[in-house]
């Protein structure tokens, strides 16, 4: 990306643009949410597309000029269903806040009863926090993980859903490092006619690559966001079985969106064909290889990993229960020497969620840039000098030299 034109017109942002760019180059990104597209994406989503107003579905828009849309938006419904196995697929949604608005609103009226996993338990805002949407309109009742082994603990589900009867029960995490049991979620809600909703924003890429169970056979609804481990552009999707098909394209328009970004749905599109190649099975796998061995380094160096362990592309680190410090401040020492991680409470966390006592790892970035089992034994150590001489500005500035030398022998795409 050359970025000729913006430096010629706006030089101020093409400044800071330059500056991002020093930033991912340098720097180690550890966020688990994040990661790096393609260049065939990036040119996606600034292509000419963005010009387009197309209100409405392929066949059925409220403009006209639509005829080229429908090709692009009918070939990313294709691949989205192609890839997952879904029955019907809405590729429109914005983003997964706006995706998980649009199921609520499709199956739900405001006040009925949803059962979904607690924020600071590794849910996600939308699942139910008090100062989020779904808080506000429905009456959540959450469900918490065993204090013992930090784990989801099925039997406690089932006796919170028989209970208190949810008209929809959600599967899904922000900060969660296990695996679920997507059938046995299934046959709870089926026990008490509830609708099941399964959020795989994170782990979707990991689903599409063959890695994990996917809830798609067997849950009503499954969102996901198009970027973390699918490594495709900003955005989300919506996968359903066929009955719902009409309410859930309803509730995303006209419910919640108006006119979809076209180019943003192609760059999703060419995700999606990534994502269908081979060898994205083997970058999916590697992500959860070096995972497992960053948790395992960590371990070995002293640090309590929630859970003891990931089966998937995170972890939750509590460096508060094992070092002393807080995450808020291992998130400010690790952003110094130029890691990117967040501060993220742990389970029954006794601190403030602003100030927790955990920081969350994930490696679908690193991963991307064609980092390895090796390679996270290198980033473990890095995390542990910066966090044990966190009070030595001498130390920092040699650990943060050795972040920007290992740093610049894996490239980022997109960044010459």
């Amino acid at each position: 990306m050359k970025y000729s034109n913006i430096q010629k017109q706006d030089p101020v942002l093409y400044e800071i643009i330059k500056e991002e760019e020093k930033r991912q180059k340098q720097g180690l990104e550890l966020i688990a949410s994040e990661n790096y597209v393609s260049e065939a994406v990036l040119e996606a989503m600034g292509s000419i597309l963005t010009n387009k107003y197309s209100e409405g579905y392929p066949g059925k828009r409220y403009y006209g000029g639509n005829e080229v849309i429908d090709k692009a938006e009918t070939l990313a419904i294709e691949r989205a269903k192609e890839l997952f196995g879904a029955e019907h697929v809405n590729v429109q949604p914005l983003s997964g806040g706006p995706a998980n608005i649009a199921v609520y609103f499709a199956l739900l009226q405001p006040g009925d009863k949803v059962l979904g996993l607690s924020l600071d338990q590794g849910g996600h805002l939308t699942h139910g926090h008090p100062m989020n949407f779904s808080g506000k309109l429905f009456n959540i009742i959450p469900y918490t993980v065993n204090k013992e082994t930090e784990e989801v603990d099925m039997d406690e589900v089932e006796r919170i859903a028989l209970a208190e009867k949810p008209k929809m029960i959600i599967a899904g995490f922000s900060a969660y490092s296990r695996t679920l049991d997507w059938k046995r979620f299934k046959e709870i809600a089926d026990k008490i006619g509830a609708y099941t909703f399964a959020d795989i924003a994170h782990i979707s890429g990991l689903i599409a690559g063959k890695q994990l169970d996917s809830p798609v056979p067997y849950f009503d609804v499954v969102s996901t966001t198009t970027h973390k481990t699918l490594r495709g552009p900003r955005g989300a999707i919506i996968m359903c079985k066929e009955q719902f098909a009409s309410a859930i394209d309803k509730a995303v328009f006209p419910g919640v969106q108006g006119g979809p970004h076209d180019h943003i749905n192609a760059a999703k599109a060419v995700a999606f064909a990534e994502a269908l190649k081979p060898e994205y099975q083997t970058y999916t796998h590697q992500i959860i290889l070096n995972a497992k061995r960053l948790a395992a380094k960590l371990a070995e160096k002293g640090y309590r990993i929630v859970s003891g362990g990931t089966d998937n592309h995170l972890m939750l680190v509590d460096v508060f229960g094992s070092k002393g410090v807080t995450g808020k401040e291992a998130e400010k020492v690790l952003e110094h020497i130029g890691i990117s991680v967040n501060k993220n409470m742990v389970p029954y966390d006794q601190r403030k969620p602003m100030d927790p006592s955990g920081i969350r790892l994930g490696t679908p970035a690193l991963t991307t840039r064609g980092m390895k089992e090796d390679e996270m034994d290198i980033v473990a150590d890095l995390i542990d000098r910066a966090i044990t001489n966190r009070n030595d500005e001498t130390k920092l500035e040699e650990v943060k030299q050795a972040v920007i030398d290992f740093s610049l022998k894996y490239p980022v795409p997109g960044i010459a």
